[in-house]
């Protein structure tokens, strides 16, 4: 078994934790009513943009998320929440270094012992969901059940459903496509964006993804037989329709989307399995981006 998948089945486990241990930073996370920025790179940044569509429906107020390169220095922000598994991302100590004294900051990170524990003004600690892998899974995943539970959202409906996606077999003939879009709504469109990251990684697979309403603005007019369209959430009405009717595989499993993801997940561990490719070993990529101050 690779990292990767030995990890990734660890993911209802580590739900359960994060849930129960969401209480216990109170005064750390956000607060009702704060203006708030979540920040990460990769899969962290789509994991803010996820969190950040959550907090605004859930009227705890206005929430953007950007990818840490991109943060809006113009902008007031009550807090700024730092996701980075490594706490040792270049961007994202480069910006806590800069909003130091002026915008408080918490980091949520998977190692105690990293340069951002020190970088941000407050820290969560989820080092029950660190990773050996370069591809990120379950801390990624735990992260945004405990802002999920945080803000009152998390039930053990999608635990229950995770276990189901990882005991679920795939769909027939899924491995075997030559192309993979991922879709969503509100808060899945991050979602959706991290299920297309990890097919690139683990299995340079050719993954696009989309809002599902922006899918039919010009993206449908890839997919056909051979190619699958998978929708995280609930679909708007008549789009499976409209993908069976182009020979594609259209995939809806009716899970909690969290728990989609976990079965995406399983899906690109499958695809680099059929290719002869190692998932814990992604083609230029390392588990942390520590860039060469000279090199920038």
């Amino acid at each position: 078994m690779t990292h990767v998948e030995d990890e990734l089945t660890s993911q209802p486990e580590c739900w359960t934790r994060a849930a129960a241990e969401a209480a216990g930073h109170a005064g750390v996370l956000p607060e009702p009513g704060e203006r708030v920025a979540i920040v990460g790179c990769g899969t962290s940044y789509f994991m803010g943009q996820a969190v950040a569509t959550l907090r605004e429906r859930a009227g705890q107020g206005e929430t953007d998320a950007f990818a840490a390169s991109e943060f809006p220095h113009g902008r007031p922000y009550d807090r700024v929440v730092a996701l980075t598994r490594s706490g040792t991302t270049t961007e994202v100590l480069d910006l806590l270094g800069r909003l130091r004294g002026r915008t408080r900051t918490v980091a949520i990170t998977a190692d105690p012992d990293t340069p951002a524990t020190t970088a941000a003004d407050d820290l969560v600690v989820l080092d029950f969901a660190d990773e050996r892998s370069v591809v990120q899974t379950r801390f990624a995943t735990t992260a945004l059940t405990l802002l999920r539970a945080h803000l009152g959202l998390h039930t053990d409906a999608a635990v229950t459903d995770a276990r189901t996606a990882l005991d679920t077999p795939l769909p027939e003939g899924l491995v075997d496509c030559t192309q993979f879009t991922f879709l969503g709504r509100g808060w899945t469109v991050g979602l959706a964006n991290e299920a297309a990251l990890k097919m690139r990684e683990a299995s340079l697979a050719w993954a696009e993804a989309y809002p599902a309403m922006e899918y039919r603005h010009g993206p449908i007019s890839i997919t056909t037989r051979g190619t699958a369209t998978w929708m995280l959430g609930e679909a708007p009405e008549g789009l499976a329709h409209q993908v069976r009717g182009t020979g594609g595989l259209w995939v809806a499993d009716g899970l909690d989307p969290l728990a989609g993801l976990v079965r995406a997940q399983r899906l690109a561990v499958a695809v680099a399995a059929a290719r002869g490719l190692d998932p814990d070993r992604p083609r230029h990529l390392t588990r942390s981006v520590i860039l060469d101050p000279t090199s920038r």
